[in-house]
């Protein structure tokens, strides 16, 4: 929401420290042991210092109210009606199988190592200072198998909603940004894990690492950036690996998530929200950073996300969509590699052949351009 970078916070962070030591964190290819999960922790009283960009100043602000660049104009809107929606059962999975379902916005259901694993779940039909969704929820709460664990990018209310999360049984597994486990055990959720940038854990022989993102966090008038903000990857015990960005603008954190995790099958990346330009580019991808970025993850396919559910700007509402298309041909990659699902639709990633090692992977470049 700026604009300008600190590029004196990002050389900062370039070698993370680990949590508690003073310490950098580990390089490339190689994993801090998983920390067990649950257990009660002491954090700093502000993450701050991990933003990759200023906060919006008075001026910024004003800019923005004097412009009125919140929604799509009525041209922007009128294709609402064609933005794709297919839900269809959930694919049939057993341990070995990696399967995902886009059910809006940041919320997906990924079947992986056996288990099912619900990203930002928003199942609520309008959130905070938000007009109501444009397309139906893909998947319906009932049609849910039982859900074996809850991943939280940020506190953002389009990507934590307490209407959902309240459905769930207080003892499932929910693993969240350092700083917010507060919240959920409030609300009596009993297995609660906090983790910090490039931190993991361990659940049923999933691993679930904890990755840096281009965000912030705010949920009330005097928590800003109280609580982490970052995405998530799984990594199932065969190596398949889905990396889920949350929330994020397009910078340097792609490269080292690749560098650090080899290999990653499939990037859940966001393409939306991302007019006015200047007010947004530091903290959500268009759709030509988003490509950019799955090449930068060395990502072998990608499915766009964070697009055609809540109007949370002024881009018009099919234009995530044709963009990202676009520039994923322009790039010269493989079209069956952009998953670009409608509401409610699956895929299923293809299984190596049993026995056989997955492939170490590496980071894909674009195709040079004139």
């Amino acid at each position: 929401m700026t604009q300008q970078a600190r590029p004196a916070q990002d050389r900062a962070h370039e070698r993370p420290r680990r949590p508690g030591t003073g310490q950098p964190a580990p390089g490339p290819h190689v994993l801090a042991p998983p920390r067990p999960p649950g257990g009660t922790r002491r954090w700093p009283k502000s993450f701050a210092d991990r933003l990759t960009a200023p906060l919006p100043g008075l001026r910024g602000l004003a800019r923005f109210a004097r412009e009125g660049a919140l929604r799509p104009r009525a041209e922007g809107r009128a294709d609402i009606r064609r933005l794709p929606f297919a839900p269809g059962p959930l694919p049939a999975v057993d341990a070995r199988t990696v399967a995902v379902t886009w059910a809006g916005h940041a919320s997906w259901i990924v079947r992986v190592g056996g288990l099912t694993v619900l990203t930002d779940p928003v199942w609520s039909r309008r959130i905070l200072g938000t007009p109501a969704r444009v397309t139906p929820v893909g998947v319906a709460w009932s049609a849910l198998p039982r859900v074996d664990a809850v991943v939280i990018s940020h506190n953002h209310y389009d990507h934590l909603d307490w209407p959902t999360l309240r459905r769930l049984p207080r003892d499932t597994p929910v693993f969240v940004p350092a700083g917010l486990g507060r919240w959920f055990t409030r609300r009596r959720f009993a297995r609660v894990t906090e983790l910090d940038w490039w931190e993991g854990t361990e659940l049923a022989g999933v691993r679930l690492d904890f990755v840096p993102a281009h965000h912030w966090s705010k949920r009330g008038l005097l928590d800003t950036c109280r609580s982490l903000w970052g995405g998530w990857v799984l990594t199932d015990a065969r190596g398949q690996r889905v990396y889920f960005a949350g929330d994020t603008g397009y910078g340097h954190w792609f490269e080292r998530i690749g560098a650090r995790y080899p290999g990653i099958d499939l990037a859940l990346l966001p393409i939306g929200a991302y007019e006015p330009r200047w007010w947004l580019r530091d903290v959500h991808c268009d759709p030509e950073e988003a490509v950019r970025a799955a090449a930068d993850l060395g990502a072998r396919r990608m499915a766009p996300m964070h697009w055609g559910t809540f109007l949370l700007s002024a881009e018009p509402v099919l234009e995530p969509l044709t963009r990202v298309r676009a520039a994923w041909e322009e790039a010269g990659l493989a079209r069956d590699d952009l998953w670009d699902l409608p509401v409610g639709a699956s895929r299923v990633l293809a299984r190596e052949a049993d026995g056989d090692p997955r492939p170490a992977g590496g980071r894909r470049h674009l195709r040079d351009t004139p």
